[in-house]
């Protein structure tokens, strides 16, 4: 029998972890060749994984059901706590600031159709208020809100892909139009960003108390898979459906979203109703992460926690508008930080303390940890060539 907390994780894991962002993979990849585009995905898909279930052992020798300040405090010392604060709250405030301009643009088009006009700051405040009213109700209540939104969104993803399978062209799989590896290399951001899940791991074990080890593990493994399949699935789908001099001149997703709604009846209203459940999901594990973030931090009741939560990063939407998307270009950085070095650093002090030794520990040895240190270098390097 599958147990549904361990579902309910598996879900917020993966529903973090496919976003907006998904749509623009074939833009940036398709130009290299699907078996290149392919194997830096699968490369990536590895290296964000292991690091992953670094995470996942530093949360449970830590004593479990902490956010990752304490985990930090109690494996890093203050100084690692507060730098591994300062890395978490600029990553999920730039990702939740991101969030809101474009769910709130999103809703304000939504009400638009219904006649009901508001402006996008209305619309803002809206999505936000309502977003925390619920992240505030606890895992167990985003757990059950998740899970309906995920299932509607691979929904939707499925019958886009039952409209472009069938009609993928051999002629359009083949095509290499950029033979400079570097180019790809350059590209590891994108995907990176696309398999950022980790910060959701202490609020799932968290959740998910009563599970064993392994049951753990093998909700990260499956969170973190889910997602690769539906990128490499769009990835083919969207790379044989048109020509790659066409894909690779598109300026933004939208463009990609308005050829793709010309050329298949009826598939501008699934691939607009799939990004909006994106941002979506990706939004409630994100702000999820925080607001468990700032209790452990804090200690203050749901509701104070909620105030202090979405208050930056609502005055952050309304300051900073549609120019503010532009930062998110940092946000990959931090994250190499965040989600690869920090939990490499946790990892080994818990081993060298040998702390909670007969607990879950992620194969490999030493070896595989200097690996995954090498796996943040190349993250680094390709953000700043």
């Amino acid at each position: 029998m599958i147990n549904s907390k361990l579902m309910g994780g598996t879900l917020l894991i993966a529903g973090t972890a496919v976003g907006a962002g998904m749509l623009a993979i074939p833009m940036v990849l398709a130009q290299f060749g699907l078996l290149w585009g392919t194997l830096l995905m699968l490369f990536i898909w590895l290296g964000t994984t292991y690091a992953a279930l670094l995470l996942l052992e530093a949360t449970l020798k830590s004593g479990g059901g902490l956010g990752m300040n304490s985990i930090a405090r109690k494996t890093l010392g203050k100084g690692g706590q507060l730098l591994t604060n300062a890395l978490l709250y600029a990553l999920v405030v730039c990702l939740m600031i991101a969030y809101i301009v474009s769910a709130g643009d999103i809703l304000q088009q939504l009400l638009n159709r219904f006649s009901i006009q508001i402006s996008l700051l209305q619309s803002q405040i809206i999505f936000t208020g309502v977003s925390a009213f619920f992240i505030a109700q606890g895992t167990a209540m985003i757990d059950k809100l998740n899970r309906l939104l995920f299932f509607v969104m691979i929904s939707a993803l499925l019958l886009i892909l039952i409209y472009l399978l069938p009609n993928m062209a051999l002629d359009n799989i083949l095509q290499v139009s950029n033979q400079n590896k570097i180019e790809l290399i350059k590209n590891s951001a994108v995907l990176f960003t696309s398999f950022g899940f980790m910060v959701v791991i202490p609020s799932v074990v968290k959740y998910n108390q009563e599970a064993t080890h392994k049951q753990l593990r093998n909700m990260v493994v499956i969170g973190s898979t889910i997602p690769l399949f539906c990128y490499l699935l769009w990835l083919y789908a969207v790379a044989g459906n048109l020509p790659l001099h066409q894909l690779v001149h598109f300026s933004n997703v939208s463009d990609l979203i308005s050829i793709l709604g010309k050329t298949h009846k009826n598939l501008e209203m699934f691939l607009s109703l799939f990004t909006s459940l994106a941002i979506l999901t990706s939004f409630i594990g994100v702000s999820m992460s925080l607001f468990d973030q700032n209790r452990d931090l804090f200690e203050k009741n749901r509701f104070v926690t909620a105030v202090i939560t979405f208050s930056l990063p609502m005055f952050g939407a309304i300051w900073a508008q549609d120019q503010f998307i532009g930062v998110l270009a940092y946000a990959g950085l931090i994250l190499v930080f965040l989600a690869i070095f920090i939990p490499l650093a946790m990892v080994r002090q818990i081993r060298i303390n040998k702390i909670n030794v007969t607990y879950y520990q992620v194969c490999g040895g030493s070896l595989s940890l200097a690996v995954c240190f090498l796996f943040g270098l190349f993250l680094l390097v390709s953000q700043l060539i």
